[in-house]
């Protein structure tokens, strides 16, 4: 039998009455064996997450203050959801662990983790089936990088003789046995992985919304729907900034030849979006697949005669931003001229004037100049090679509209066309490609 593993979001977990949706469910497709939960999320706007708890009382812990408080309202947390579901189950021996282990470990990996750690075993006790703890599960090299060929190695005949289980998220373990986390929202990765260790037939992603949209509804007023999307489409949305899923979840799932489905715990039947190697046979293209963006940038543009002809010009100035510490995001040419575009972020605290003071000394443009509160955003599409004046309408529209279109960038594969505008034009600019191309 074909297997399907099911990763739940903290707010498919949030609290007793959203697990028991989540265990309808699993049980409605008899393949559905293998479970990867986060821990609980948010219960209301005003709610706090656990994991953001269990960050708290590490802080509180290594300022030398006490915790006991703010852990004493985590594991109140657990035992109301252990309490609602009529579990047999004891986790006071877990709590008096963590409370000890918190003051010990530096880092907050450990800490963070035990969200996912609790939850897995009630969601575990809960199915009926049996708990995996994942930091026996995947394995982090030295450099604290995920290492695929270790975890397969170690886990992959466990988890298949076992036949299902649940796996707790977010989380696993380097070669000395701590716990190490992956980046906020890895609980994605963590699922794709278990999917790919036991050749799952789908990796489905239960969260609180109903696949991919075309656009952000925050700034689109309901947008359509993608039904189908590609690993290739999806991966230059999710580094724009469209974030239902976590960018990173794609690559095990994708060597494996693995499709995802993201579907609604609260809306269980709506079919979601399949993210696929390639879209089925007989499914139109399309031109635009979707519209992602995000706020935030800063344009550092230099000009200098004759620059083609110096060697070595963009290897120099790169190399400042590698002494800081500061990565690119874009970087746009011309004959005499190169930008940067660079988020905002990694410039504060006088990382631009130290930047921008050193371009001038070491490369002596004739010009340098700074753009700041700079949006970019993507149009995406596999039709978009195929069809002739797509960047021309696009930029039709966007001047029909009156947006100053400060920057442009299009990979040599036309999957996308990137532009850069100011702040204050974001929105209204892809509220207009969007009426454009839906």
């Amino acid at each position: 039998m074909s297997v399907i593993v099911c990763k739940f979001g903290g707010t498919s977990l949030a609290d007793a009455a959203q697990i028991a949706k989540c265990r309808d469910i699993v049980r409605q497709d008899a393949r559905r064996t293998f479970v990867v939960p986060s821990a609980p999320g948010k219960r209301s706007a005003q709610d706090i997450k656990i994991t953001d708890m269990l960050y708290a009382c590490h802080n509180l812990a290594h300022a030398g203050k006490a915790f006991a408080d703010e852990f004493a309202g985590i594991r109140a947390r657990f035992d109301d959801i252990i309490a609602a579901l009529a579990l047999d189950l004891d986790l006071s021996a877990d709590y008096v662990d963590i409370m000890r282990q918190i003051p010990l470990h530096d880092a907050p990996d450990y800490v963070a983790s035990r969200g996912e750690y609790l939850n897995g075993k009630i969601m575990a006790a809960f199915l009926g089936l049996p708990f995996f703890d994942a930091a026996d599960i995947i394995f982090f090299d030295e450099k604290g990088n995920y290492d695929a060929a270790v975890t397969m190695t170690k886990s992959r005949d466990k988890l298949q003789a076992a036949g299902g289980g649940v796996v707790s998220a977010f989380y696993g373990s380097l070669p000395n046995g701590q716990v190490k986390t992956f980046s906020r929202g890895g609980a994605d990765v963590s699922g794709a992985i278990v999917a790919s260790l036991v050749d799952a037939a789908v990796y489905e992603n239960w969260t609180d919304v109903s696949g991919f949209l075309m656009a952000d509804p925050r700034i689109v007023a309901n947008p359509k729907g993608i039904s189908f999307i590609t690993y290739r489409e999806l991966r230059e949305l999710s580094y724009m900034g469209a974030t239902v899923l976590h960018e990173d979840a794609i690559f095990p799932v994708r060597n494996a030849g693995i499709p995802i489905n993201v579907r609604n715990t609260n809306a269980p039947t709506e079919p979601g979006t399949m993210i696929m190697p390639e879209l089925p046979a007989g499914t139109p293209t399309r031109t635009v697949t979707g519209i992602a963006g995000r706020r935030g940038y800063t344009v550092i543009s230099i000009e200098k005669e004759m620059m083609n002809n110096e060697i070595g010009f963009a290897r120099r100035l790169l190399s400042i931003l590698e002494a800081h510490g500061v990565s690119f995001e874009h970087m746009p040419t011309g004959i005499d001229s190169i930008s940067l575009v660079v988020t905002s972020t990694a410039l504060a605290g006088g990382l631009l004037e130290a930047i921008v003071g050193e371009i001038q000394t070491r490369l002596a443009p004739d010009k340098i100049q700074v753009d700041q509160n700079i949006a970019l955003f993507a149009t995406v599409g596999l039709g978009m090679d195929k069809n002739r004046g797509v960047s021309g309408r696009l930029f039709s529209v966007l001047g029909q509209a009156g947006i100053n279109v400060r920057m442009i960038a299009q990979g040599s594969g036309e999957l996308s066309i990137i532009v850069g505008v100011e702040e204050e034009d974001f929105s209204n600019a892809i509220t207009a490609v969007y009426e454009a191309f839906a």
